[in-house]
């Protein structure tokens, strides 16, 4: 039976599965996470005081901070700003002065702690690590779910890796090279594909192939990225 949370898992890969322009079901279940902690951040939760509290902690990384500026809620970013801003303000004043040891290295610190936190981050990763253990769980209990996942177009490479550290630690050891296996299925021939199709990319910039047609090397290097490096941070579809 299915579960509402293994509802947005089923969802994704059979939009891969039914249409292979998605790409990789897990960068778009990365991607729907983000847009849904993006639009709660600059709409119902911003106001908060739970919220504001650990987002004038955290702060944002500059990925998010870019995506939620195009978002044209200026208003809400700058709130979200100012008491941020505020607080910092306040913090680092208390830790710089006066800037004798042993405090000298206390505002370096916490400004290196500014810089590797992100609520978003924070809240992605906590429930896209939830996912990638359903996806696991689905192929373990559900054979349409298998079928599914072998019906993909591709997984690139960093959720590929994603998925096996999961299955690692979330199946026993006799059921782990048959998940690796329906994994290296559907990641192995698209890799094989990509090598052919760059690698023809590549042959027409030489003059001796200028008369050969392109076949589906085109957008090869475009492809090749985000299979390596995962297709993420995607800028929200602007209204008609």
């Amino acid at each position: 039976m299915e579960q509402i949370y293994t509802i947005p898992v089923n969802e994704a890969f059979e939009l891969s599965r039914d249409e292979p322009s998605c790409g990789c079901p897990v960068c778009t279940l990365y991607n729907r996470l983000e847009e849904n902690e993006l639009d709660l951040i600059l709409g119902a939760s911003m106001m908060e005081p739970d919220i504001r509290i650990k987002t004038n902690e955290t702060g944002f990384c500059r990925t998010h901070y870019d995506m939620m500026f195009v978002r044209k809620n200026r208003l809400g970013m700058a709130l979200t700003l100012e008491s941020h801003l505020a607080e910092l303000q306040k913090e680092l004043t208390e830790l710089s002065l006066p800037f004798t040891q042993p405090k000298g290295d206390k505002p370096a610190r916490r400004i290196a702690k500014l810089e590797a936190d992100c609520y978003v981050c924070g809240r992605i990763e906590f429930n896209f690590g939830h996912m990638i253990e359903t996806i696991v769980l689905l192929w373990d209990t559900d054979e349409e779910f298998v079928k599914k996942l072998k019906a993909q177009p591709y997984i690139c490479l960093p959720h590929y890796r994603r998925l096996l550290d999961c299955a690692h630690t979330r199946l026993g050891k006799k059921k782990q090279p048959a998940f690796a296996a329906d994994l290296a299925s559907v990641v192995m021939p698209y890799m094989k594909t990509l090598n052919e199709d760059i690698s023809w990319f590549c042959k027409k910039f030489d003059y001796r192939y200028d008369e050969e047609p392109w076949y589906n090397s085109k957008d090869a290097v475009e492809r090749s990225i985000r299979f390596l490096r995962a297709d993420l941070h995607k800028e929200p579809k602007k209204n008609k």
